[in-house]
């Protein structure tokens, strides 16, 4: 199990508690920070209880705290500052398989914006859009590749996990056992298969793969994209 995925079923398991799961609502639902007080008056749960749950909250960094003195005064005499609570930025979504819907949208996005500023046809904006993105996930990830000695195809291999692509070796090809964009793709898969053609082309680019090629190759129950070694007899 990678570490992103540990760190979302980790946020979600804390959620599982029922008290701990009705204080994150509460906590959601109001307007401004709250305190354990306020919490514990609202969920009818004891004041100790109330301060673990919400601090487990903390801890899984679905909570964030900020300390202010209620009374609104300052100085000597106006009491220590209340440990408040309010809902933090951020978000958790587990799929199994992975999916990556939030990486298609940006690409999508970007490419939006780029045909109506510069007037270019949607699909070359989706294609430079996602070869862009290929190479920013490249950049990120090249620093998980720690053995020198790594073949092109383990370092694409490697760098492609990260965004849901379940990578596999096999022989001189990294086949990619998962496409993170599935909906997408069956619903609108001449637009997205061209996103992921240009995505990992971008991403072998990044890496400086330049004995790799990425190429079409559709095949159920996995994405349509494979990586193979440069060159006219693997056409």
């Amino acid at each position: 199990m990678d570490e992103d995925l540990e760190r979302q079923v980790a946020g979600i398991g804390a959620l599982a508690e029922p008290a701990r799961r009705a204080l994150y609502a509460f906590v959601c639902s109001q307007p401004g920070p709250v305190s354990r007080e306020q919490a514990a008056e609202q969920t009818g749960l004891a004041l100790h209880s109330v301060k673990f749950h919400l601090d487990r909250l903390v801890e899984e960094d679905l909570l964030d705290v900020e300390f202010r003195r209620l009374s609104g005064r300052s100085g000597p005499g106006a009491g220590r500052p209340a440990k408040l609570y309010r809902r933090s930025d951020r978000q958790l979504s587990v799929s199994i398989p992975a999916r990556r819907y939030d990486l298609a949208g940006d690409v999508l996005a970007e490419a939006v914006d780029r045909a109506v500023r510069e007037g270019v046809p949607v699909q070359d904006a989706v294609h430079a859009s996602a070869m862009a993105h290929g190479r920013r996930l490249a950049a990120a990830g090249s620093a998980m590749v720690t053995d020198p000695d790594a073949s092109e195809q383990e370092r694409a291999a490697q760098v492609l996990a990260g965004s849901g692509y379940e990578p596999r070796v096999v022989d001189e090809e990294v086949v990619l056992a998962n496409c993170p964009f599935d909906r997408l793709a069956r619903d609108h898969t001449a637009l997205v298969c061209g996103l992921n053609l240009a995505l990992v082309d971008g991403v072998l680019q990044g890496l400086g793969c330049e004995g790799l090629r990425a190429v079409l190759d559709p095949r159920p129950g996995r994405c349509c994209v494979t990586t193979r070694v440069a060159g006219p007899t693997t056409a």
